[in-house]
């Protein structure tokens, strides 16, 4: 049977354009198991990559006689088989369903071989953590009939689209609903630029606790402090007391305030460690779907604790290679594994040093590799100075964003419970920073020594008018 559907194919391909337009970027000479299929098939293949057309029996005839690898015999039955060519197969839809499923079943079991060549140690390309990604591209092989947008054809759908209402993970934090339009689209990948010891996990974990109150399902991923670590901290921004008060807890006390959480809420979260820069996405997918087979878990919402202490799937440990691409890689490979999953993923970045010398962050200002704000949807900084820290406040300064203009409230503060692990929205969040974007094109500063500064440094920093 294998044969024939070869042969259909084939022969199609040079009966065909429409077909073998839409096949021959799916098909490879190594799915085809005869030396004369992998013959003729090359010859097609390289005859339209190079003219753009398709060949005919009589000019595949005539590369076949300029072939010196095959043998007299093969080259006999070749000729014999190309002769033997009927016309394309008409049905044109079930011809491209058939031959996707002749390429998915072929790179499966290549796949297969190859990873079993893997574990023999036989395979110098790829290591164990390969395997994972070798069975899901075979997996994954789809033929994409769509050719792209045809503007005037396309504008009934292009006005639906508009003005259909798109999935958000929404904030508890007004400003950065403003600013996101809403919330964290799913297959997305948003960013915290902040230095050591500012407020990077805390910003995750205050997120990730108003996204469980709020019925979504959230997995978190540390590589940077224990589960129990990161659990505590949830813990007391949403039973809403500090680290003494929840250690004081009875533990019947303690059990019931966290059953009246979850009877408030349809959401779960799940806690996940590894050992810094031990795990990449190929665990984390490996992850997704224990949880779905074993405890029916789908999640929301992904964080990640930290992108630059994960390991990337694409470069190998220990070797050799520029950290500008390997973070780059990492922050890809989080990006790919949301759009895969139909999850918003948030994860978190270091700033460098000079960046919080400054008192300001920029995005030059990330540290190892500049790719990763290139890669980001949505991406700000956190900023915490003294003067911020008596008010209780952070600083929050869009880098990036695909979501809305970043110069609609560029800058805007928050309140922080640093002893509760707890983000809050203030009234006049902008006031003291920056310009409200509604009213006023100039920034505007409070008298306090805190706006004075921030006056002080942005007069420095750039030709703004103050006045």
């Amino acid at each position: 049977m294998s044969d024939r559907v070869e042969k259909i194919i084939l022969e199609s391909l040079i009966g065909s354009e429409e077909y073998a337009r839409i096949a021959l970027p799916f098909l490879k000479d190594e799915y085809f198991d005869s030396r004369i299929d992998k013959t003729i098939f090359g010859e097609i293949s390289g005859f339209f990559e190079k003219h753009g057309k398709l060949p005919t029996k009589r000019i595949i005839q005539l590369a076949l006689d300029d072939n010196r690898e095959l043998k007299q015999d093969e080259f006999n039955e070749a000729v014999a088989f190309v002769k033997s060519f009927d016309e394309a197969e008409s049905n044109q839809d079930w011809l491209i369903e058939r031959t996707e499923k002749f390429c998915k079943d072929k790179a499966i079991y290549n796949s297969i071989m190859t990873a079993i060549s893997i574990m023999d140690g036989r395979n110098d390309k790829y290591n164990q953590d390969a395997i994972p990604s070798l069975l899901q591209d075979a997996l994954g092989i789809c033929f994409d009939k769509n050719v792209g947008h045809d503007f005037f054809e396309k504008a009934e759908d292009r006005f639906e689209f508009y003005h259909k209402k798109e999935d958000r993970i929404p904030f508890d934090l007004d400003m950065f609903n403003k600013i996101t339009k809403g919330g964290l689209p799913r297959k997305t990948l948003s960013c915290a630029l902040a230095g050591v010891n500012v407020g990077k996990s805390l910003f995750l974990c205050h997120h990730a606790a108003s996204v469980l109150k709020q019925g979504f399902n959230v997995l978190y991923i540390t590589m940077e402090m224990a589960e129990e670590r990161i659990a505590e901290r949830i813990d007391c921004n949403l039973i809403d007391v500090d680290l003494d008060a929840l250690h004081g807890f009875s533990k019947d006390d303690y059990i019931e305030r966290i059953n009246r959480i979850e009877n408030k809420t349809n959401g779960k979260l799940i806690v996940k460690e590894y050992p810094t820069g031990g795990a990449h996405v190929g665990h984390f997918r490996s992850l997704l779907e224990e949880l779905k087979t074993k405890r029916g878990f789908t999640p929301d919402v992904i964080y990640v604790d930290y992108l630059n202490i994960c390991a990337s799937q694409k470069y190998k440990a220990g070797a050799s290679y520029n950290s500008y691409f390997a973070v780059k890689a990492i922050a890809e490979e989080l990006r790919g594994l949301a759009v895969e999953y139909n999850v918003a993923m948030v994860t978190a970045t270091q700033s460098t040093r000079a960046g919080v010398q400054d008192g300001d962050l920029e995005m030059t200002d990330v540290s190892e590799s500049f790719g990763t704000a290139a890669t980001m949807d949505f991406m700000f900084a956190i900023i915490r100075t003294e003067e911020l820290d008596q008010m209780g406040k952070l600083m929050i300064k869009q880098l990036k964003s695909r979501f809305n203009d970043v110069g609609y409230y560029r800058k805007f503060v928050i309140g922080i419970d640093i002893s509760k692990f707890k983000l809050y929205s203030v009234e006049n969040a902008t006031d003291s920073v920056s310009g409200s974007g509604q009213t006023d094109d100039k920034p505007k500063f409070d008298k306090s020594k805190f706006g004075a500064a921030i006056k002080e440094r942005a007069r420095s920093a750039s030709s703004i008018d103050f006045t």
